[in-house]
């Protein structure tokens, strides 16, 4: 299998690689055409600033491939983040556009920003994603920016107020946590997205 991890310039590319290798698959992180192209599955780690990110991907002409991608892909934090239409991240910035929704500062009032640790992630539909995991199970998450509840929301979690942790719309799937350093449940989830 074709598995493709998309060159973001962040910090997570090498955790994300080395999670799947353990779960036996060898994916490539590349930022060329033709690969993500032909790709079986994406990957779209990110860590960072939204505008630094889609700097990058404008850069490499890849914001109009992604969009067009009819094989399965996961945006993991940032990565998810960035199938929205909008976030007001940085006084506002265009994201790739995929799900008609958009990213916000977390409200949440006294609690401290960024929202890291672990935290329950609740199913709120079944999902291939979820086989062989419980909801209300714990994944880690680092992040100040979330997308409301909405139409794609397939998982929530609360702190402060509940928030999309994972989304999907057709091919395109987005979780705000970190799979590769959420322990067994963040492998099972990823050997999921991997293997359906």
């Amino acid at each position: 299998m074709n598995i493709v991890i998309l060159d973001t310039n962040c910090a997570n590319l090498l955790s994300v690689k080395l999670s799947i290798q353990k779960l036996g698959y060898n994916p490539i992180v590349t930022d060329d055409l033709d690969k993500i192209v032909n790709a079986d599955k994406l990957l779209i780690p990110g860590v960072g600033s939204s505008k630094a990110i889609m700097k990058q991907l404008k850069l490499k002409k890849l914001v109009n491939v992604i969009k067009h991608l009819l094989c399965p892909v996961l945006g993991i934090c940032l990565g998810m983040q960035l199938l929205s239409t909008f976030s007001e991240e940085s006084c506002g910035i265009k994201m790739i556009g995929i799900m008609n929704t958009y990213v916000s500062l977390l409200n949440v009032d006294t609690l401290p920003l960024p929202h890291t640790g672990w935290n329950q992630v609740i199913f709120c539909k079944k999902h291939y994603l979820f086989t062989g995991i419980q909801s209300k199970s714990w994944f880690y998450f680092n992040h100040s920016y979330s997308i409301a509840i909405n139409k794609y929301t397939i998982a929530e979690t609360y702190y402060g107020f509940y928030f999309s942790s994972i989304v999907q719309k057709n091919n395109f799937i987005g979780v705000q946590f970190h799979p590769e350093k959420s322990g067994v449940v963040g492998s099972r989830l990823l050997l999921n997205f991997l293997e359906n």
